[in-house]
């Protein structure tokens, strides 16, 4: 059923492209109702409009909050075309249809995210906007509402092809969007309440989110997917600016997301991740950003094929063209400089990406995981110790201490059970995802004499190492595995029944162990 389109009400907060479509409704005739600042710009454009206290008898007040909610322009949006009822109460109250609703919301989202206190916050939560768009778009039958600026091509379209009216399919259409528009906005609103009260999980929880883009499938090509940004500001791999490469995929943006959110942990010193499954294979500090990629890839070469490489640092050309003679699926960093974008030009396929900057405190929000029929809602994962207890008779050197935080910090990352042999500030075996802790010792010792092997050493790079649990070792032959592998020091969470055991354990080896007091589960 086609709706011809001759009374507008246009009430903007984004007047981008408002002054085209303006003069494109005036030159089809459509009468504008309007209000404060967008009557204002329309009319310095030339364009006739009439201002909606003129319709109502009754002007804008209380600073324009109130101004739209009036039953002459609600009728209008409201009254049902046909209906004896509905048209007989208009000509009765002196009411006209309105048949195009054009209203986009103050700017409540980006007040928030500018820092803004709560009485601006609180003052740029709009009322009468979701009530004309709700009203508007439960009358779609008929009227037709725009929230958006990046519609009004598609406005002038429709009208275009169908003679100044819009069809029924296309209203439909819009009117959708309108619905997720208020529905988004109050989420927004919801939950920037629950965070001034302090309300972590209330008793119905709203999340929001928008469509950034469709991907090409999801973890599966059988699987349909698609990539949606939350209130969050936190920089990483959804936030990033792609400077080359092809689209990236569902799984690109998980395990870039994996690789960032590691990286981002060290700040003091130039650090590469490489990542691969989601799973670190690969993690170092050094002096240089360079230095930092090659002891990274040394860990797990054969892993870090086609993997995902995250630096903490700007990157500089030497490392880009150390890069370059590895495969590798994603490239992200906070910079990269002009020379490295033009070694990374050669290689077609590689994604690169830039995100600005390093997380920040404040950054982190809730961490949200779907479940069949519900979601798991918790904190963020992000401290990392909560003591550092000596439990052995042996204290670690300064030397091992360094790398058990090291080795502690990238095991939060590493699916459990985690195991991380370190050395030297590099990872140099990680046994990732097992069912039992013993098995992810022995793999993490298996990774280890193989990088030993394939850089021509005879000694398992884990001799000399540190070790690393996620979790608590439940009985000693986790740490026994990783002492005959030739470690001086662990670092676990502690807390197990047998800890007497483990602890025990420990000093015949002449082990230093430090209990953090913090599991880092990563499922």
């Amino acid at each position: 059923m086609l709706s011809p389109i001759k009374r507008a009400l246009i009430s903007v907060s984004d007047k981008s492209g408002l002054e085209d479509f303006g003069k494109f409704l005036d030159n089809h005739g459509v009468q504008i109702l309007s209000t404060g600042g967008s009557a204002s710009l329309l009319r310095q454009s030339g364009i006739s409009v009439i201002e909606v206290s003129e319709i109502t008898g009754f002007p804008e007040i209380m600073d324009g909050r109130v101004k739209t909610l009036q039953p002459k322009i609600h009728g209008g949006l409201l009254a049902i075309r046909g209906n004896t009822d509905h048209e007989s109460a208009m000509v009765q109250h002196g009411i006209e249809p309105i048949d195009l609703v054009v209203v986009n919301l103050y700017p409540f989202e980006s007040t928030v995210a500018s820092g803004a206190d709560s009485t601006t916050c609180i003052e740029n939560i709009d009322i009468g906007g979701p009530a004309l768009i709700r009203a508007g778009a439960k009358n779609h039958t008929f009227v037709t509402v725009v929230v958006d600026p990046s519609d009004y091509h598609t406005v002038i379209r429709e009208m275009t092809n169908n003679a100044g009216a819009t069809t029924q399919n296309f209203r439909k259409r819009l009117a959708a969007k309108a619905y997720s528009k208020t529905a988004f906005y109050d989420a927004a609103i919801f939950n920037w309440f629950s965070s001034e009260i302090g309300e972590k999980f209330p008793s119905r929880a709203v999340f929001g989110a928008k469509l950034k883009q469709m991907l090409r499938y999801g973890e599966n090509p059988h699987q349909e997917a698609a990539l949606y940004l939350n209130n969050d500001l936190r920089p990483g791999a959804v936030r990033a600016t792609q400077i080359q490469g092809k689209e990236l995929s569902y799984n690109n943006f998980n395990d870039t997301d994996a690789a960032f959110e590691l990286v981002a942990e060290f700040t003091d010193t130039p650090a590469c991740v490489i990542v691969k499954h989601a799973n670190p294979c690969g993690v170092a500090l050094a002096a240089d950003l360079k230095t930092a990629y090659l002891r990274a890839l040394s860990c797990d070469t054969e892993s870090a094929f086609g993997g995902i490489i995250a630096f903490n640092r700007s990157i500089d050309k030497a490392t880009a063209e150390a890069v370059g003679n590895l495969f590798a699926e994603v490239i992200i960093a906070p910079e990269i400089d002009e020379d490295a974008q033009s070694v990374f030009k050669d290689k077609k396929n590689l994604r690169v990406l830039v995100t600005g900057r390093l997380p920040v405190e404040g950054d982190q929000g809730m961490a949200l995981r779907s479940v069949a029929s519900g979601y798991l809602l918790q904190d963020s994962d992000s401290t990392v110790f909560n003591q550092m207890k000596v439990v052995t008779k042996r204290s670690p050197s300064e030397k091992e201490m360094a790398d058990l935080k090291f080795a502690f910090t990238v095991s939060k990352h590493v699916k459990s059970n985690a195991i991380v042999y370190c050395k030297d500030g590099m990872t140099v075996g990680i046994g990732a995802g097992q069912m039992s802790r013993i098995n992810s010792s022995r793999i993490a010792s298996w990774k280890a004499e193989d990088a030993a092997r394939l850089s021509g050493e005879e000694d398992s790079w884990a001799r000399g190492s540190v070790v690393a649990s996620d979790a608590f070792f439940p009985f000693p032959d986790g740490l026994l595995a990783a002492a005959d592998a030739g470690v001086t020091a662990v670092i676990q969470p502690g807390g197990s029944i047998r800890d007497f055991d483990v602890i025990s354990a420990a000093d015949e080896k002449n082990l230093a162990m430090i209990f953090t007091g913090m599991r880092h589960f990563r499922h």
